[in-house]
């Protein structure tokens, strides 16, 4: 187990602890807890450079750590309703999306490189904003509440517009694992209209 996997464990292993402080009340205990998740995530893909240590369990690990931490995160200060409901039900469903475009890749056996667009890291780092706003004032009051709205509203566009591009990018994925289908499929056929002539 390299440092970049173990750092990704590590994040995962603390997401029920800071639900368990979130739902408890404990802002100040689950804020540390949120942030010291996040210095591991800053740290997993420095190590990662640093070290060279890309793996494929790599590749998944990470991500998956971040999107338990975030849904969770999400879902919790939703149901405390500290954060609107509808920003976590686009923030999940835009997740929901990615997972299923990643399975029909898998389904139909079209190779995908797992690598995040910019789009969906400034969605990232947005959405972490929104959390860290929301856990340092979870009551929201005066200027306070018109930045937590504000925020939430540019992380829901943001996460809207992001879903949307990924959306984009597997459906041009798609038409293009379909034309190379078509193209093999002619390649066959003139090759066996060949052998039926000689």
């Amino acid at each position: 187990m390299n440092i970049p996997n173990t750092l990704s464990i590590i994040r995962i292993l603390l997401t029920p602890l800071f639900v368990i402080f979130l739902i408890r009340g404990m802002f100040l205990s689950s804020l540390l807890v949120f942030a010291i998740a996040g210095i591991s995530d800053a740290l997993d893909g420095l190590s990662a450079r640093y070290f060279n240590q890309h793996t494929e369990l790599g590749a998944y690990l990470d991500p998956i750590a971040d999107k338990i931490l975030l849904m969770s995160a999400f879902i919790t200060l939703a149901v405390l309703k500290i954060i609107p409901p509808w920003l976590a039900v686009i923030v999940i469903s835009r997740d929901i999306i990615i997972v299923i475009g990643h399975a029909v890749s898998v389904i139909l056996a079209i190779p995908i490189e797992i690598k995040p667009s910019m789009a969906s890291k400034c969605t990232t780092v947005a959405q972490l904003l929104a959390i860290f706003m929301a856990l340092l004032s979870p009551a929201g009051a005066g200027n306070m509440l018109l930045i937590k709205k504000a925020l939430c509203w540019f992380t829901g566009g943001l996460t809207i517009a992001s879903g949307l591009h990924y959306i984009c990018i597997g459906l041009s994925i798609l038409q293009d694992a379909a034309k190379e289908q078509e193209r093999h499929a002619a390649n066959g056929e003139k090759t066996s209209d060949k052998e039926h002539r000689h």
